[in-house]
Parts: structure tokens; sequence; C-alpha cells
């Protein structure tokens, strides 16, 4: 796969077609309507899921094949190619809205009509996914769509009993387990809404609140410029859960900022892709794959956060410790606190930005479902943004009453309906109204215009970010529809349960090199849906809790966008670092090397991620296990740095590197006493290094 192709995956950056020609208004206009009617399905649910799946797809194949389109030159074959491709995938979408009660009826029975559509949607699909990611997911994908087909001439234990080509049609198109399953289902509910209250949070300044935030707080320190990065990527990561989209917007301002400090160009490219790439597993707002797994599940999405808050804080304490000990190294200064901004400042001047983030979490953290914390979070920023200017030129004393007032209507989306004037109002309604008035009054405002285009760039600009998870979600319901359909996913899962008979560790390893593998060619989203399909069920079989095995696998899917030869990440860093991406993902591992760690201890001891079960909890009790683990946790990254870079106080000899890895890996296994060795090899190790690092004797140095 080429680097283009790699970038290609989880980022929209590189799609052509979208300027300022007639062409390029007709797709930003497409754009504006795809938000605006996922908004309208998102407050109101007016239509079935089918057809809002259905819909959904429609839009995101309309704006893709659109896109290209338009970068073909005018007049030209591939053009009107294009363009007619886009109308037909849209007006194919229509079918299971014109035909919802039909299909209803004749379900299990298609009709000649109901085939022939199906192979042009699932075949519009494929296309789309060639695309938008290359060749790779679609040949994936392909594969499992011939075994569907053929599979019953495999020898055993491979083959199925075999089934007729409708049937398979009939599962990937007119069901809810193929093109428009679970996946299609979650974007077009839950991700939609997040990628758009991102798009909403960016536009109105919120990568230059982080910058500013983290730059103040720990530009000044030692490697001050990559800990920016860490932080920064860290506050994005709770709006924006795409890794390769963290590196292209935070990178494009930290990278430089590194290199400039004294960080070689491999080593800046490598924060910026491992800190980006923490983004999907940082609360509230997580990657894609969260609310896949919610939904998978059958869990709230707060569990999901739960299982993940200490993970994701041990992540980026992971590449926190490691720029911290790779600048000590390289004795690297901070920056001039002169030249940096006041996080304070910063904070003042645009704390309203904050608001929707804060009611976002309380809502989550309520019980609210992400569906209904996404849509008022979404109205919150609309209504902060359009009010802004309006409140700009008024009296303090008014300007506080006029943000009360509309904080105080605002809260009446919590309720479920009330009466004005005898009209009976729903709580979202209101905020809609309000949205409304406040759009005629930046109509005629001064520099409200220039507002309210930043809202349509920021819905147009929501819908093309959607692109790439919509695309990749719709592409693998092909394997899901497959699996569902055979079973496949049985014969896998007796492969590592006969392992795991005799080792669960060799099952786990078995398991993380399956994902890695699979990460080298398709985004996180397929990668998890695939391995957590076929794996999930033989690890639960091996008594590792459900939900832990999902994120296992989950964490196993970022790394891969890490990990060379692929590395996502690292190449969509690497125009930026201007160094090669295979060097820079070969600085990712080292950084991320404890991070490896961290699922392990979590299949051994759930508790890391809160959750009950495990001897270690029914010897010593939750919180305390809890406890333990974090401080096992933290004590093995330290170790591992240690290690990893070749510096702690001082530098270390190769024997003295070896000794720190030798105590972390102790710390990690599960042999009986491993810990308390692995803890005394700890302490012996610090112990040493102080003595030897201590200042009177260096100053006698």
């Amino acid at each position: 796969m080429s680097s283009s192709e790699t970038n290609a995956v989880e980022s929209a950056e590189h799609i052509p077609g979208w300027g300022v020609s007639s062409g390029a208004r007709v797709l930003f206009a497409i754009a504006v309507a795809f938000s605006v009617f996922q908004l309208w399905t998102a407050a109101y649910s007016p239509l079935p899921s089918q057809v809002v799946r259905s819909v959904h797809v429609g839009f995101l194949l309309l704006l893709l094949f659109g896109l290209y389109a338009n970068a073909a030159p005018q007049g030209s074959f591939k053009r009107l190619l294009m363009w007619s491709t886009a109308i037909l995938a849209f007006a194919v979408s229509f079918y299971h809205w014109v035909f919802y009660n039909d299909l209803i009826i004749r379900a299990g029975e298609p009709e000649m009509q109901d085939i022939v559509i199906g192979i042009l949607a699932v075949g519009l699909v494929f296309w789309a996914g060639q695309r938008m990611m290359g060749w790779t997911l679609p040949l994936i994908c392909a594969i499992f769509l011939l075994y569907g087909l053929f599979g019953q001439y495999l020898p055993s234990p491979l083959n199925h009993r075999g089934y007729d080509f409708e049937q398979v049609v009939e599962v990937l198109f007119l069901g809810t387990e193929g093109i428009y399953g679970t996946p299609i289902y979650v974007s077009s509910s839950y991700i939609f809404l997040f990628i758009l209250f991102g798009a909403f949070l960016e536009r109105a300044g919120m990568i230059q609140l982080f910058n500013d935030v983290a730059m103040g707080t720990v530009g000044s320190s030692r490697g001050g410029p990559a800990k920016v990065s860490v932080i920064s990527s860290a506050l994005m990561g709770t709006i924006n859960g795409s890794g390769v989209a963290n590196v292209v917007t935070t990178g494009a301002f930290t990278i430089p900022l590194m290199k400039r400090s004294g960080f070689k160009p491999a080593f800046a490219g490598g924060v910026e892709a491992v800190a980006s790439m923490g983004g999907q597993i940082m609360p509230p707002v997580m990657g894609a794959v969260a609310f896949i797994m919610a939904e998978t599940l059958g869990l709230p999405y707060l569990e999901i956060v739960k299982a993940a808050i200490v993970p994701a804080i041990l992540y980026f304490i992971t590449v926190f410790i490691m720029v911290h000990l790779e600048a000590g190294r390289l004795g690297l200064k901070g920056l001039s606190k002169a030249e940096l901004p006041s996080a304070l400042g910063a904070l003042r001047k645009h704390w309203y930005l904050i608001l929707p983030l804060v009611a976002l979490v309380w809502l989550l953290f309520s019980g609210y479902t992400p569906l209904f914390a996404g849509t008022v979070g979404m109205g919150l920023t609309a209504l902060i943004i359009l009010g802004v200017p309006v409140s700009a030129n008024m009296p303090m004393a008014v300007r506080v009453l006029f943000w009360v007032a509309l904080g105080l209507m605002s809260a009446a989306a919590f309720g479920t309906s009330f009466n004005i004037l005898g009209f009976e109002i729903r709580g979202i309604t209101l905020i809609l109204l309000l949205i409304t008035a406040l759009v005629l009054v930046n109509f005629v405002l001064r520099g409200g215009r220039e507002t309210l285009r930043l809202c349509l760039e920021s819905l147009a600009e929501g819908a093309k970010n959607a692109l790439p998870v919509g695309v990749a979600c719709a592409l693998v319901g092909v394997i899901i529809g497959v699996l569902a359909l055979t079973g496949a996913g049985s014969s896998f899962a007796r492969v590592i349960v006969s392992v795991g008979e005799n080792s669960l560790f060799l099952s786990l390893v078995l398991t993380m090199i399956t994902c890695l593998i699979l990460g080298m060619g398709i985004p996180t989203i397929p990668n998890y849906i695939i391995t957590s399909s076929i794996a999930g069920p033989a690890l639960l079989m091996l008594d590792v809790p459900l939900l832990v095995s999902h994120m296992f696998v989950f964490y196993f899917g970022i790394m891969a966008d890490l990990t060379p030869p692929v590395a996502l990440a690292a190449f969509a860093a690497a125009p930026i670092a201007k160094e090669s991406g295979m060097k820079i993902g070969m600085q990712a591992v080292r950084i991320a090397v404890a991070g490896f760690a961290v699922p392990f201890m979590a299949v051994y001891a759930p508790v890391i991620m809160l959750q009950d079960g495990g001897p270690l909890a029914e010897s010593m009790g939750f919180w305390p296990a809890v406890a333990y683990m974090i401080g096992k946790a933290l004590l093995s990254i330290v170790m591992w740095g240690a290690a990893a870079i070749g510096f702690l106080r001082g530098h270390l000899k190769i024997w003295e590197r070896i000794w720190a890895f030798a105590a972390a890996a102790l710390m990690l296994a599960t042999y009986p006493l491993s810990d308390e060795i692995g803890f005394a090899a700890c302490i012996a190790f610090l112990l040493w290094h102080w003595w030897n690092t201590r200042e009177p004797q260096l100053k006698a140095a």
C-alpha cells in the first residue's frame, strides 16, 4: 500500500474536489444537507432505522463520488462517470424508504428487483471503499464474500453447508447484518454527531485553546514542546476520536515546534503519532470503535468509558515519561516563559468553548444515551457560537442577562415537552427555535454573517470528515454479514481455544498478532470488527471477561496504526516531520512500548479496567486491587522507559537497561512470586541508579 493510500484510510484530507468551483459549491450544499439530515433524524427519529441507515450510506456515496467527479477535468468521461455513479448511489439509497413496508412483508423471499438492487448497492459500496482506502480492505471483504458464496467447497473444518446466491445478497442488502448492519447504524446515529460536534468546536477555536493551555502549562518544562504535543493530543482526543486526523491537525503545530527545540524529526513524528492515536481511547468522546463496541455488546456507552479511562491515562503517562526521558538524554530545555501564552488567559478568553464539552461529559455520566448527549451538545455548541457575536457589543449587565436567559431556556432540552401559548413544544424544538432566532439576528448583525459562514463550513466539514469512517463501516458490514450467515468465526475460535488450553498467554499473543497484521492494511474500525468477531468469542471461552476481551482487541487495533511496515499514523506524520514514515513508525513503537503491556495486564487483572473479577480483587478487595495495579503499572512504565530510552536521572549502561527491562518484565509476568521479585528488582535498580547519579558524586566527577 502506498503512503497516499495509507493516509487515506482514516483521514478525509486527501479527497480531491473540495474547492471553490461551481461543482464544489454543489458539493458544499450536499455536505450541508447531509449534516442537516443527520441532525434532523437524531433530534426527532422520524424514520425507521433501516431507512436512516440506507440514506446515510446514500449521502456518503453521493458526496464521495461527487468529490472525485469534481476533481476530474471539465467535460471528461471520468467526470460524467463519477457524477452518474454518485446520483445512482443516492437513488439506490431510497429503495428501503420507498419499499419499506413491502420489504417487511416479503422478508425471506426477495424478488428479482431486490436482488438486482442489492447487487448494485453492494458493488457501489465496494467501489467507494476502493476509492476511499485503496485495495486492501475491499480485497479482504471480497475474500469473505467469496467464502460465503463458495465456502462449501473448502475442506473441513473451513467449509460451510452452502448458501444460495440470493440468500447471500439478502443478508448483505436487506438484513441488518450486512452493509446496513451495526457499524453503519452506529455511524448514522452516534459517530456522525460526534464528528460534527468536533468540527464545530475546531472551527470555533478549540484547537488553538488546547494548544495555548498545553503551551502555558508544560511548554517551559524539560522537553516542553513534545509535552505540549502529548497534552494537546490528549485534549483533542476528548472531542475527536480520529487518530490520523489528530496527527494532521495538532501535528502541523507541534512537530515543527519539537524539531526546533532539538528533537530529531523521527522522534517528533513518533511522539505526535503515538499521542494522537491515544485519542481513540480517551474519554469522553472516544474513537468510533467505542460506540460500535457499546452497541455490539449491548452495554451503555458509560461502561465503555469506565473500562477505557485508566488505560487511557496510563497510555498518555507513558508517552509523557518517554518524552521527559528523551529530553533528559539529549539535554534539552523547555521554551522561554516569555514566549509562551498564558493558560489561564486562554481559558478566560475562550472559556465558553469548554461548556459544551462539560455538558456532554455530564450527560454521558448521568446515564443519557450518546445520541441524546451528542444532540444536546451540538445544540449548545451552536447556541454559543451564534450567541457570541450577538452579545459582543452589549453592556456587561445586559450580556450577563442574555447568557443567563439563553442558558435557562436551553435547560428545557432536558425535559420531554412543555406548553407555550397552547402549543406543545419538545425541549429539542426549543433549542432549534433559539438557534433559528440567533441565525436571523446574526444575518443582519455586523460580523454575524462570518459566524453563519463558519457554521455552514462546520456542517460541510463534519460531513466530509465522516466519509472515511462511514464508508469503512458500510464495507465491513460484508464481513459481519458473511460471519453471521456461515458462523465462520467459530473455526478460528477453536484454534485459539485449543492453544489456550495449554497457555492463555499464547492465545493472547496470537490474537495480538492477528490485530497487528490486519492493522497493516485496514483502519481500526474493520480491524476491531474482524478480530472481535473471530477472537472475541474464543477469549470469552477462555474465561476472559467479554468487555476486557473486546478492549484487548480495540487496544491492539490502535497499536497496529503505529506498527511498521504500514503504520498509518506514522505515515500521516511523515510529510509534516519531513522524515521517512518507516523511521517514524520505529520511534513510535519505541515510545509506546510500555503501552503494549497494558492490555495483557487487564486480562490477568481486570480491575485495571475497573471491572470485577480476577484473583487479585478476590484476595485484597476491588479498590485496593485497583490502586495496586495502577501503582504497579506506573512503576513498570518508568522501568520500560528507562530501558527503551537509556536514561533516567542520568545515562544508563547497556547492562543497566537490561536490568530495568527484566525488572519490568517480571512485574508483568503471572508466575508465583514474579511480582515480589519484580518489585525487589525495581527498588534495587532505582536505589543503585540514585546512588550513582546523586549530586555530590556528580560534582566530584
